[in-house]
Formats: structure tokens, C-alpha cells, sequence
């Protein structure tokens, strides 16, 4: 039986999002596969990483400008491999699950993970290396530096970078993003908006003290509203108080996400990895209220340079873009939902299930 490990962490809901959707494939293209899915950061470290990982996420959505000069200084160094050994217990507890579960096949959705295995196995570790960039056309050279046999990348614009840095051709494959499989389960098209039917879909992320007035605003237009505020509950009261009484629907955590976004006509959100592919995947136009400078500027770049959808960074611009998308018979729409719905690649994960069991 074929043996395929995952590995993800838990800095970046993109990294996660791409290994859940590749064992979510590998489940249904050949349910008999022994997979496991880690996050040996979170399990060799366990508070250290969790205060590591809080103190991440602040940085960048508190101050994504800042982040963005970190970024750029990784993609600028070349020894990546010489940092990664400043990690014994974290190889220590890899060398320890590779030594019983004898994969044919190391899967990384996070970039340090290719490093580390060539470190604990020698250039001939005895199994597949494949690393699964998450991020678009800012493709930090940290995912490309190091040994791997192949590299899945989501656009060709992705691949162009892997290109120009030599990578050789036939280690790049592109299969697009491994979103869930559930986005290919529902591949019929929405109805077009109408003057009655105008479906909204605000994703918070992350919260802000913005978050209920741009609902108060949103309120106000024609449109009907979602708002998913994930794991965030303290944002339900004053979300519900910005709706005062007009009628919205308000969505904690949820897996749905593929049905919701199917379901609509207009994403507001930010331009995280998970989130644009997965809007990409959709076929659903995207409004994007947020950017962290450095690995999101590639995916908000992905999105217009396409002319799929707008950067709105305030209030005040994002319900002017929804009155403009929806205005003249829904003109702006039609046309950003024709050019988003050709990037679309739903099956992504279900084809890189059948890839790697192919190698």
C-alpha cells in the first residue's frame, strides 16, 4: 500500500487549506492510501508555536507593511538550509515519524520542510520530495531553493517564476491550488444578479474595528448579505447591532464555505492563499478588503491583473465598487465573472491525488 505524508503548519490558513484538500483527494481517488496529515511544528513545540504563530498573525494583519520587509529579506537569502539546523528536537521528532511510517511520498505545503528532510536523509532520502507552493507570482524563494523532485504550483503565472530561477521544466507541474474537492461537486452556474437577487458574501479576516461599520454600509444597499466571522464570536454582537433591523446572515465557523461561495455573486475579503484560490475555484468574483504586503500582494495581483475583481482597502471604496460591480444591468460583473471563471481549476486537488499516486 502506498504511504503519503502531509506536512503543514499552522502560519497561514493557506498551508493548511492545500494539505487538507490533498488528503481530502487522495480520499476519494483511492480511499485505500495510508495518509497522514502533520503539523510537526505544533507537535514538537506546542505553546512555544502557538505564541509564535499568535505573534505571526499579528504582525500581519496588524502591520502587513511591516511583514513585507521580512518577506523580501527571506527572498533575498540564500541559505536557508544552513538556518534549518538550528532545529534538532523539531528533526529529531521528523526523523523519528519517517523512520516508522516509511513514506513513498513526502508531500510540503510550508516551505521549510523540503530543508529538513534533506538534512535528516541525505540527497537520497528513499522517498518522492513534492512541495506545494502556496502563493502566487510573489513567489518567495524560499518554496524553490531547496531539493525536491517536483513542484505544484496553482497559475502559470507561479510556474513563470519557478522558471526564470531554473528550476527544471519537468519538476513543475500545474495543477492549480488543492481546494477542496467539494468545489467540484457543484459545477453548475449560479443565476445571474438581478435587481432582487444580489448575493453578497463578506469573509472577516481579520477582524477590525472597520468590520461593523462597512456591514452598516452594506446594509444599505440592495444586495443580500453574508458575513462569516469564523472563530471570531465577539464580532456576532456587533455585527448584529451594525445590521440593526435589516436582514442578514451571520455564519461562525463553517465547512460550507465551498457552497457559499458558489452560491454567490461577490466575495469581500482578503487576499489570503486559501481565499483566492478558493474564490478562483468558485468562479466568484472578489472584492479584496485586505492585503499583507509581501505573500498576498501576489494573490491580490493574481486578481487583477486579471480583471477578476478590485482592491478596495476602505469602507467607503468597497461599497463603491459593490454599487459598480451590480450597476448597468450588473455590466462589471459579467465581465470579471467571465475572466475569473477561466483561471477556475475545481478539480485541482482531485488531479494531484491521481499525480502523486502516480510517482
Amino acid at each position: 500500500m502506498k504511504k503519503i505524508l502531509i506536512l503543514t503548519a499552522s502560519f497561514g490558513e493557506g498551508h493548511n487549506s492545500a494539505a487538507r484538500g490533498i488528503r481530502d483527494g487522495l480520499a476519494r481517488v483511492a480511499p485505500t492510501v495510508d495518509v497522514e496529515l502533520r503539523d510537526l511544528f505544533a507537535e514538537t513545540y506546542e505553546s512555544v508555536n502557538e505564541f509564535v504563530r499568535r505573534a505571526y498573525l499579528a504582525v500581519i494583519n496588524r502591520w502587513p507593511r511591516s511583514w513585507g520587509y521580512v518577506y523580501r529579506w527571506l527572498d533575498r537569502k540564500k541559505d536557508f538550509d544552513r538556518n534549518f539546523r538550528r532545529f534538532p528536537r523539531l528533526k529529531d521528532h521528523f526523523a523519528t515519524l519517517l523512520d516508522r511510517f516509511q513514506p513513498d511520498v513526502v508531500v510540503s505545503t510550508f516551505p521549510p520542510f523540503p530543508y529538513l528532510l534533506q538534512q535528516i536523509s541525505g540527497p537520497n532520502p528513499g522517498c518522492k520530495s513534492v512541495v506545494v507552493v502556496t502563493d502566487s507570482i510573489t513567489v518567495n524563494s524560499i518554496w524553490y531553493r531547496c531539493v525536491a523532485d517536483y513542484f505544484l504550483v496553482p497559475n502559470e503565472r507561479s510556474a513563470a517564476v519557478l522558471h526564470a530561477a531554473e528550476i527544471a521544466p519537468q519538476k513543475i507541474k500545474t495543477f492549480g491550488f488543492p481546494v477542496s474537492p467539494k468545489f467540484a461537486d457543484s459545477m453548475s452556474n449560479r443565476p445571474l444578479p438581478s435587481n432582487n437577487d444580489r448575493r453578497v458574501l463578506y469573509v472577516v479576516n481579520p477582524p477590525s474595528k472597520t468590520t461593523p461599520e462597512l456591514v452598516r454600509r452594506l446594509v444599505d444597499l440592495d444586495i443580500h448579505l453574508t458575513v462569516t466571522i469564523g472563530r471570531a464570536d465577539r464580532l456576532r454582537m456587533p455585527v448584529e447591532e451594525a445590521a440593526g433591523h435589516r436582514k442578514i446572515d451571520i455564519i461562525g465557523w463553517t465547512e460550507e464555505l465551498p457552497h457559499m461561495l458558489r452560491a454567490s455573486h461577490l466575495l469581500i475579503g482578503k487576499a489570503g492563499g486559501a481565499t483566492v484560490q478558493e474564490t478562483i475555484a468558485a468562479g466568484c468574483p472578489m472584492i479584496i478588503n485586505h492585503v499583507v504586503s509581501g505573500q498576498e500582494e501576489g494573490n491580490a495581483r493574481l486578481i487583477i491583473e486579471t480583471n477578476s475583481g478590485v482592491i478596495a482597502l476602505s469602507p467607503e471604496e468597497v461599497i463603491a465598487q459593490v454599487q459598480r460591480t451590480f450597476a448597468n444591468d450588473a455590466k462589471q460583473w459579467r465581465e470579471w465573472a467571465t475572466n475569473i471563471s477561466r483561471l477556475s481549476r475545481p478539480r485541482a486537488s482531485l488531479e494531484i491525488a491521481e499525480f502523486l499516486l502516480s510517482i
